[in-house]
């Protein structure tokens, strides 16, 4: 059973930008205070075995496991699919994803996502967080990271998102 939100109507709709945005501030300092970087963090467990980097990105993912469920007891209208997982089984799409699709199909999307998005982060040095914070920084190298991203995800959604879906 879910507890009773604590906001609700308006209340949603102000709050939670402005907590987003404040979290978004924290998190960003953290990151560029630590030298963040969960390819980085992987590398030097690898390769080093040195995990100061690498235990950054397990409190990353716990810390992100750990907010979502407190703001789904505050807030409980801003986040109706948090217990997806659990209800569905694991290997069902997750809100917001391409409909229709077989799980086997999310799964191969998957991976081809984690793929391309760490060779891409290996060729590039770091991870898309330590190129935002680098670039931040005035790395120009990163800025058109950055940019290039940004243009992707635009030209990803109009023109290759449903070619994707149409395959499977």
């Amino acid at each position: 059973m879910m507890l009773q939100s604590v906001f609700t109507g308006t209340a949603v709709l102000i709050l939670v930008p402005i907590l987003t945005l404040i979290l978004g501030v924290i998190i960003g300092y953290f990151a560029q205070q630590s030298g963040f970087c969960s390819i980085g963090g992987m590398r030097d467990l690898f390769l080093f075995k040195q995990t100061r980097l690498f235990f950054g990105y397990l409190a990353l993912i716990a810390s992100a496991f750990v907010s979502y469920f407190i703001f789904s007891l505050i807030i409980g209208t801003a986040f109706p699919n948090f217990y997806w997982a659990a209800e569905k089984g694991f290997f069902t799409p997750i809100p917001g994803a391409p409909g229709g699709l077989e799980n086997w199909a999310y799964i191969i999307l998957a991976i081809i996502g984690g793929f391309g998005m760490g060779l891409l982060g290996v060729m590039l040095g770091g991870c898309p967080l330590r190129q935002i914070v680098m670039g931040f920084e005035g790395n120009v190298k990163s800025l058109f990271f950055i940019l290039g991203m940004m243009v992707g995800a635009v030209l990803f959604h109009l023109f290759i998102a449903s070619w994707v879906v149409s395959l499977f």
